[in-house]
């Protein structure tokens, strides 16, 4: 479902680039900001008023779909136990690493690929934006085969370490060697061909990476989610300037690639210190065990 639900936010990032582009041809790009803001807020609307936190509210369920859903235990309203901030922080920590590296690549893609064609291949608002939604689109299979691939992956070997490591490794590597044609040739079709096969790699690694906070804290798995999401806000917050000063420094629109592929090498080496199979539940009844059998070592001796 984490697959599904974010590849509309790809296919969103397919469209608004040819649609964004076609008004401000028809009307002006001022204009096209006023469209799209009031898209915007009534989408809100009608958010607000469809949407259900508790879906046992919402006046569409029927008795089917509730039966699916899981039992709501009343004490967990009542007692909540403390955050254990620093044990989520790190064991989430090498899966933030990853995910920053794969978002610093991701917003190589919506930074700077319309302005890759504009300005690197000379072609016109149009033009440009008809590619990069080309390439994004390739994003929004890769979200839903990403989910898909990792969830067939767990139930043919039971290993949640293939399922969420093994996805992510094969998506980065993937990334990683569809990119390196982009800075060897100038060939138009060749270049957006391989852009959208990175793109389509680097999505496979959303549904597995989201996966991941809720296996390693499973009763902290908002917490987890926060800290992930703040390795992704940080390369999205560097990444763009980094790209602009490369760029002035150099002319060369390729030399941002580079970096990507730096990004992935370490992302994927990292990948292998993630260990969604150790919940930081399970290591709180370990330790007591642990801790137990050492003073029979002792009296043995």
């Amino acid at each position: 479902m984490q697959g599904i639900t974010h590849s509309s936010s790809r296919l969103g990032n397919a469209v608004a680039p040819t649609l964004v582009a076609l008004l401000a041809t028809l009307y002006s790009w001022r204009l096209s900001f006023i469209i799209v803001g009031v898209m915007t807020a009534v989408w809100i609307v009608l958010w607000v008023l469809y949407y259900r936190d508790d879906p046992r509210a919402h006046r569409s369920i029927n008795e089917t779909e509730l039966a699916l859903l899981p039992t709501q235990i009343a004490s967990q309203s009542q007692t909540r136990a403390a955050t254990p901030w620093r044990r989520i922080l790190g064991r989430m920590s090498p899966s933030i690493f990853v995910y920053f590296c794969q978002v610093w690549s991701n917003t190589l893609f919506f930074s700077w690929v319309p302005l890759y064609f504009l300005h690197g291949y000379g072609l016109n608002l149009k033009e440009s934006a008809i590619f990069s939604s080309g390439v994004f689109l390739a994003g929004v299979v890769g979200d839903v085969l990403g989910g898909l691939l990792s969830d067939r992956v767990l139930k043919r070997t039971g290993s949640l370490r293939l399922a969420r490591q093994g996805v992510i490794a094969f998506s980065l590597i993937g990334a990683f060697a569809f990119m390196i044609p982009v800075m060897m040739s100038r060939d138009l079709t060749i270049v957006t061909t391989c852009l959208s096969g990175a793109f389509f790699m680097l999505e496979l690694t959303i549904r597995p990476i989201w996966a991941v906070p809720m296996d390693v804290a499973p009763q902290h798995a908002g917490t987890a989610s926060g800290m992930l999401n703040t390795g992704a806000a940080l390369a999205t917050i560097i990444s763009p300037v980094v790209f602009g000063a490369v760029i002035d420094a150099t002319g060369n629109w390729n030399l941002p690639f580079a970096g990507s592929l730096l990004f992935l090498l370490l992302g994927t080496a990292m990948t292998l210190k993630i260990r969604p199979d150790r919940s930081i539940d399970t290591r709180a009844d370990d330790e007591p065990h642990v801790a137990r059998r050492e003073p029979e070592v002792k009296a043995g001796r």
